[in-house]
Order: C-alpha cells, then sequence, then structure tokens
C-alpha cells in the first residue's frame, strides 16, 4: 500500500477552551482518520484572555498541557478605546494560517454545530490560503451533544453568560441542574452565544485542570466568571477587571 494513504490528514483545531472545541477534539480523536497537531486559540493581547470567554491565558495553557497538545496562540491587538475590527483579525489569523500550511497542515477544525453563515465564513477564509475546514459535530442534536458531553465525563464551567441567562449562571458547572435550568428559547449548547465555558478534565485530559471560581464582572452586557488556577492567590482576584472588550 501507498505509504501516503497510510498519513493520517494533518489538523489544527480552532480552540477556544470550552464544550465545542473539546467536543470536537473528542471526535477527531476517536474517529483515527486525523492527527491533531495543535489547539489554535485568539488572545486579547493588552488583557491575556481567551476572546469572548475572558478566560485567563494561564489556564488555557494549564488546559493545553493536560490535554497534551501545542498551543498555537494568536494575539489580537485590543484594548477598551478600539476593539479588534475584524479586518484586523482576519489579517492576523491569515499569516497564523499560512505558516501553519508551510507546515504541511492543510486543514483546520471547528466545534460549530449549526450557524451556517458562520461556517461559511471560516471556509471563504480557509479558501483564500488554499486550506479547507473540517466540524466534526456538526448538525448534531445540541439537546444531545451537551448531555453526551456530560456522559463522558467533561468537566466546565460557565465562564462567560449573555445578560438575558443572568449573573446566577456565571461560574456555574454544566452539568444536569444546568440544563434543566436553562430558560426557554436558549439553545442547550448555547450555539447563539448564550454562554461561553471552560472545560477543565474530560477523555480527552491527560490530568485535570485544577481551576476555581472567583469574582463575577458585568462586561458589554454580559456576565464573566473570573475563573482562576486551583493554586492562584487572593492577589490575583482583582484582574477580573481586565475584561476584553468585544470584538
Amino acid at each position: 500500500m501507498d505509504k501516503r494513504l497510510q498519513t493520517k490528514g494533518r489538523v489544527v483545531l480552532s480552540w477556544s477552551g470550552g464544550k465545542d472545541s473539546a467536543l470536537a477534539l473528542h471526535e477527531l480523536q476517536k474517529c483515527g482518520r486525523y492527527e491533531v497537531v495543535a489547539l489554535l486559540t485568539s488572545i486579547a493581547q493588552e488583557y491575556r484572555r481567551i476572546s469572548h470567554h475572558g478566560v485567563r491565558e494561564d489556564l488555557l495553557e494549564r488546559q493545553a498541557k493536560a490535554i497534551g497538545l501545542p498551543l498555537y496562540k494568536l494575539y489580537l491587538p485590543s484594548n477598551s478605546q478600539q476593539p479588534c475590527t475584524n479586518e484586523v483579525y482576519e489579517g492576523v489569523v491569515e499569516q497564523a494560517l499560512l505558516e501553519l500550511k508551510s507546515q504541511g497542515v492543510f486543514m483546520v477544525a471547528h466545534g460549530d454545530i449549526f450557524l451556517q453563515d458562520l461556517r461559511e465564513y471560516r471556509e471563504r477564509n480557509l479558501a483564500k490560503v488554499g486550506m479547507r475546514g473540517l466540524f466534526p459535530i456538526w448538525r448534531r442534536d445540541t439537546t444531545e451533544l451537551v448531555q453526551t458531553f456530560i456522559t463522558l465525563g467533561f468537566k466546565a464551567y460557565l465562564s462567560c453568560v449573555e445578560g438575558k441567562l443572568g449573573e446566577s449562571f456565571a461560574g456555574r458547572a454544566i452539568d444536569v441542574d444546568l440544563i434543566r435550568d436553562l430558560p426557554e428559547g436558549i439553545d442547550p449548547c448555547g450555539e447563539y452565544g448564550e454562554y461561553h465555558s471552560f472545560v477543565y478534565d474530560g477523555p480527552i485530559f491527560r490530568h485535570r485542570v485544577e481551576v476555581k471560581v472567583g469574582q463575577t464582572v458585568m462586561r458589554d452586557g454580559r456576565f464573566y466568571a473570573d475563573l482562576l488556577p486551583g493554586d492562584a492567590s487572593e492577589a490575583t482576584r482583582p484582574e477580573v477587571l481586565k475584561i476584553p472588550p468585544i470584538r
């Protein structure tokens, strides 16, 4: 058999640190057709937090180490006066993709579920640099998907929730109680951006990431639970105010 046919496709996973990314990685590893070579995450440069999710860079690094995959970080210029524009974002991403392509990576996987316009946007940008997208959990029923997440033994906290969910949801664990308590009209997986999460344990992990929930802050109509490394001291807490603006 041609050795080239035995080589797994090399993939970088667009990684938010949350539930859907974790499920996408689990599916890629389970199917055996692909080699996930790295995680790709965008970070607000000034605030050192994952874009949109508000999770500290330190926790992101611990998470990647616990999973056992290299972390490829994209730093987005952003501050309270000037959020990162879409044009700047696309330029940063394009440069990263070209670098990855030069290393023999031609596929980028995403944890999107059913937002067709978002998928088409990603595919257009990938096509510009001669790459293609993978969507391992595409069109999965979101109720079934979040139940699978829990059944598989994944553990996560909500790091950011929309104002319509309310402050009490920020920092909650993803479990059967959370799914039961979600108000009517909220997608069980938060696919419309109703909530974002940080996964700290589960079948893709070599060991658990120790994390604890700090205080909550509101910014741009969203509530952020400041998640702290398990060994963080109280002196770390004031940084909760450094939540990046929404791009």
